[in-house]
C-alpha cells in the first residue's frame, strides 16, 4: 500500500472519464492485481455501450486508479496504490447515473461510500465478505463421502426449467438485498446464460437437480466461482464440498486460478473453502444503494 501521506500527494491525481491512450496502463493495472479483482477485470473486459470507466490520473499521465461502472455497479480497482488522500470520486456524476451496487475490497468501498454519502445516496444493505483464492488441484483423498447416488453434470439449455428453481433459491437466501424484490424473469435469464456458458455444474440425485455452482466472472488469467447452492433436504451430507472439489480441479486444468468470496458469517462454507485449499486475500464488501 502506498504509505505516502503528502497531502500534496493525493492532489496530483485527478478522477476522469478513460481515454483510448488509457487504456493499456489500465489493463497493466489491472493484470498487476488481479487476484483482488476478478469481478472488475471481468467487466472491463466486457464492457459495452453504457458501460462507464474511470481513471485516476496524475500530471504526467500516469494510471493511479481506476473505477468500473458497469449494468449499476461500481467497483472501484485502488489496486497497490491505495492512498487514504485520494480525491473523492465525482460527487456529480454519482447523482446523475443508476448505482444500485458498490462492491470491491472494503477499504476501497469505504472511500467511495462516502462519496456516495455526499452524493445524497443512502445505504439499504451491506454485506461483508472473505475473498478466497486457490491456483493448484485441491487435494479430494479422504474427503467425506457422499451419497452413492449423486451424479455431478453439466446440464443443458433443454434443463432450464430445472435448474432456474435452484438459481432462484440462492439469489434469494443469498444475494437479493433488503429493500429489493425478487425478479424471476431476470434470474431465468441469468441461469440461461450460464448454461449456454457452459461454466455450471449441477448435483443430481435419482434424476433430480439439487445442488448447483458457476463462474460468474471471467478474467485475465482467472475464474471467479459463486452461486454454489445445495437444496436444503440434502445439506450436511458432503454434497457441496464434493461439487466444488470437482468444479474448481476442472477449472484449475484449464492453466487459469480461481477466486471466490465467501460471507464472513457462512462459517460452514468458510470451513470448506479452507479444507479444500483456499487461502484468503482480504476482506471484501458488497454496499447496495
Amino acid at each position: 500500500m502506498n504509505q505516502n501521506k503528502d497531502p500534496a500527494y493525493g492532489r496530483d491525481f485527478k478522477w476522469r472519464n478513460v481515454k483510448r491512450e488509457d487504456l493499456q496502463k489500465a489493463t497493466d493495472l489491472l493484470v498487476d492485481n488481479e487476484r483482488k479483482y476478478v469481478g472488475a477485470c471481468g467487466r472491463f473486459l466486457s464492457r459495452a455501450e453504457g458501460d462507464h470507466l474511470w481513471v485516476l490520473s496524475g500530471k504526467n499521465g500516469e494510471i493511479a486508479a481506476l473505477a468500473v461502472n458497469s449494468r449499476s455497479t461500481l467497483i472501484p480497482v485502488l489496486g497497490a496504490n491505495n492512498n487514504t488522500l485520494w480525491p473523492d470520486f465525482p460527487v456529480n456524476y454519482l447523482r446523475s447515473k443508476s448505482i444500485h451496487s458498490l462492491q470491491g475490497m472494503t477499504d476501497e468501498v469505504i472511500h467511495f461510500e462516502k462519496s456516495m454519502s455526499k452524493a445524497g445516496r443512502k445505504i439499504s444493505d451491506q454485506y461483508d465478505y472473505d475473498l478466497m483464492y486457490i491456483d493448484r488441484i485441491p487435494d479430494i483423498k479422504n474427503k467425506r463421502s457422499c451419497p452413492a447416488n449423486l451424479v455431478l453434470r453439466t446440464p443443458s439449455l433443454a434443463e432450464l426449467d430445472l435448474i432456474t428453481p435452484l438459481q432462484a433459491a440462492y439469489e434469494m437466501e443469498e444475494v437479493i438485498p433488503a429493500g429489493s424484490s425478487f425478479n424471476p424473469k431476470a434470474s431465468r435469464l441469468s441461469t440461461a446464460k450460464m448454461i449456454a456458458g457452459g461454466k455450471i455444474l449441477a448435483a443430481e440425485i435419482n434424476g433430480r437437480f439439487i445442488g448447483k455452482i458457476h463462474v460468474n466472472a471471467i478474467s485475465f488469467t482467472r475464474y471467479q466461482v459463486g452461486g454454489v447452492y445445495v437444496h436444503p433436504e440434502f445439506r450436511a451430507l458432503g454434497i457441496a464440498g464434493r461439487m466444488t472439489a470437482e468444479f474448481i480441479t476442472a477449472l484449475l486444468s484449464e492453466c487459469r486460478g480461481i477466486t471466490l468470496f465467501v460471507k464472513k458469517n457462512n462459517i460452514p462454507a468458510r470451513r470448506l473453502y479452507t479444507g479444500l485449499g483456499f487461502t484468503g486475500k482480504g476482506d471484501y464488501r458488497i454496499t447496495y444503494y
